[in-house]
């Protein structure tokens, strides 16, 4: 499944680094692309391993707001 979440509170490109290293831990996660300019970060993932709340977690824990 392919998702694009809203993320506030990025302002550098070390934030889209932080937030895809951190999401990369999760098994199921094919894929993560974060755009701090635009907010948004785009998630690829297999819905039997992972689910959105649990990815929405990891973006949080790290200090930003997922809408």
């Amino acid at each position: 499944m392919k998702k694009t979440l809203k993320v506030k509170g990025m302002h550098c490109k070390s934030c889209d680094i932080l937030v895809e290293d951190s999401l990369s831990d999760l098994e199921g996660l094919q894929s993560s692309k974060s755009n701090h300019q635009e907010g948004y970060v785009d998630v690829e993932f297999d819905e039997s391993k992972v689910n959105i709340e649990q990815i929405k977690k990891v973006i949080i824990d790290e200090g930003y707001e997922v809408e």
